[in-house]
């Protein structure tokens, strides 16, 4: 979890089981403090989209125990191939936080990014996907968004 606890139904590896996560309380920590500041992942201040997939490297499953909290919940989610919104809904991060950590992670060759041709963005069931893990990110009082 993004408050670094595991939870009970974590598997001997730390990896969360795939399905829904239970409903927690959102962490009390300003993404401003998680990312000392920055609001851009990387210096040219282009963002990563939200269906970009995140992989976690075999370095980065090693160095586990080396990562901050929120680092180290990222590259544990990403075991599997992840979409940024994904993880942001998952681990009850802002969408931002999950990007800015993401290149810092892809920087360290901790975590792979793939960006998908921005044709196959334009399926319907992948669009679908990235408004169903958006709308289950939570806002800012804890509460999730309506569905249609």
């Amino acid at each position: 979890m993004a408050d670094g606890r595991t939870p009970s139904s974590a598997g001997e590896d730390g990896s969360t089981p795939p399905g829904p996560d239970p409903v927690g309380p959102v962490p009390a920590v300003r993404p401003f403090l998680v990312t000392a500041g920055r609001v851009a992942p990387s210096a040219n201040g282009r963002t990563m989209p939200v269906e970009t997939q995140v992989v976690a490297t075999a370095e980065g499953i090693a160095g586990l125990d080396r990562l901050s909290f929120e680092q180290h919940d990222i590259v544990a989610a990403c075991r599997r191939p992840q979409s940024i919104a994904e993880i942001a809904a998952r681990l009850r991060l802002h969408l931002n936080v999950v990007r800015i950590l993401s290149e810092d992670l892809r920087a360290a060759g901790q975590l792979t990014v793939h960006v998908p041709d921005s044709g196959v963005t334009h399926d319907a069931s992948v669009l679908r996907r990235v408004i169903d893990g958006l709308r289950a990110i939570p806002d800012s009082r804890g509460v999730l968004r309506d569905t249609d």
